[in-house]
C-alpha cells in the first residue's frame, strides 16, 4: 500500500454536548480514491469536518504530509493543500461559472493555470461559462463544486455525498471525472451509493455509531457480503 498522504488518529469531535465521534482512526494512501461509508448518521460528514477544522476533535490527531493539523483553522488546512466539497454543494448561486471559480483562487492567477484540466473533467462548465450558478442542473452544480476545488494547487480532495440526488447518467458523468481526477490529486469521498463507492474506490474505511471498526481494499469489501450487510445494510 502506497505511504498515507493523511492520517487520522483516534479522533473524537462533539457537536454541543453530542460526542459524535468516538476514536475513528483513518489513513488515506497517497494517489489513491479512499471512501468512507456508512450509514446515515454514522459521523462520515463529521469526520471530514473534522479534517478542515470546522468541527475540530477534542483530542487525537490527523496528520497531512507530515503536519499537524490539530489546532489549525480551515484556511489554514486549505493552504496546505486539502481542498473540501461539502454536501449539498454550496456554490454561490447568484455568480457566474467563471465568478465561482475565480472565488476559489488561492493564489493570482490559479484560475488561468487550471482552466485546460477543469474543462476537460467538465466540459459543461466551460459551455455555461457566464451563466449563474443557481441557474445549473444539479448535476451541474455538483461539477461547478467539485471544479471549484482544482483551481487552488491541492494534493487532496475531501468530497462529501457527490452523487446525492441525481440521475444515473451524471452519476456516471461524474464518476468518470472523479476517476481521471484521482491521476492528478489524491481523494477521500463520502459516498452513500455502494454501487458507485465499490466500482470507484481503492480502498474504504466504515464508520460506524463514531467509531471505524474495518478498513482495507475495496475489491475485499465488495466479495464480503456479511461485512456489507452488517455495517450498510447493502444486499
Amino acid at each position: 500500500m502506497p505511504n498515507p498522504i493523511l492520517e487520522v488518529r483516534d479522533i473524537h469531535t462533539f457537536i454541543g454536548q453530542f460526542h459524535i465521534l468516538e476514536g475513528v482512526n483513518v489513513s488515506i494512501p497517497e494517489g489513491s480514491i479512499t471512501v468512507l461509508l456508512g450509514r446515515n448518521g454514522a459521523g462520515k460528514t463529521t469526520t471530514l469536518r473534522s479534517i478542515m477544522g470546522i468541527t475540530p476533535p477534542r483530542s487525537g490527531t490527523i496528520v497531512f504530509q507530515g503536519d499537524t493539523l490539530a489546532g489549525k483553522r480551515p484556511y489554514t488546512v486549505a493552504k496546505l493543500g486539502i481542498g473540501y466539497v461539502p454536501e449539498h454543494r454550496a456554490i454561490f448561486k447568484e455568480l457566474s461559472v467563471r465568478e465561482n471559480l475565480k472565488i476559489a483562487e488561492r493564489n493570482r492567477g490559479d484560475y488561468e493555470r487550471h482552466t485546460d484540466l477543469i474543462f476537460d473533467l467538465f466540459p459543461d462548465l466551460k459551455r455555461l461559462i457566464d451563466l449563474p450558478g443557481g441557474k445549473l442542473s444539479g448535476g451541474q452544480q455538483q461539477m461547478l463544486a467539485i471544479a471549484r476545488a482544482l483551481v487552488p494547487d491541492n494534493r487532496l480532495l475531501l468530497i462529501d455525498e457527490p452523487s446525492e440526488g441525481l440521475a444515473p447518467v451524471i452519476i456516471e458523468q461524474l464518476m468518470a471525472a472523479i476517476r481521471r481526477l484521482s491521476s492528478q490529486c489524491t481523494i477521500l469521498l463520502v459516498e452513500q451509493n455502494f454501487r458507485m463507492a465499490s466500482r470507484l474506490a481503492d480502498h474504504f474505511a466504515i464508520i460506524d455509531d463514531g467509531r471505524s471498526p474495518v478498513s482495507g481494499s475495496m475489491a475485499d469489501l465488495v466479495n464480503d457480503s456479511a461485512l456489507i450487510q452488517r455495517y450498510l445494510g447493502v444486499a
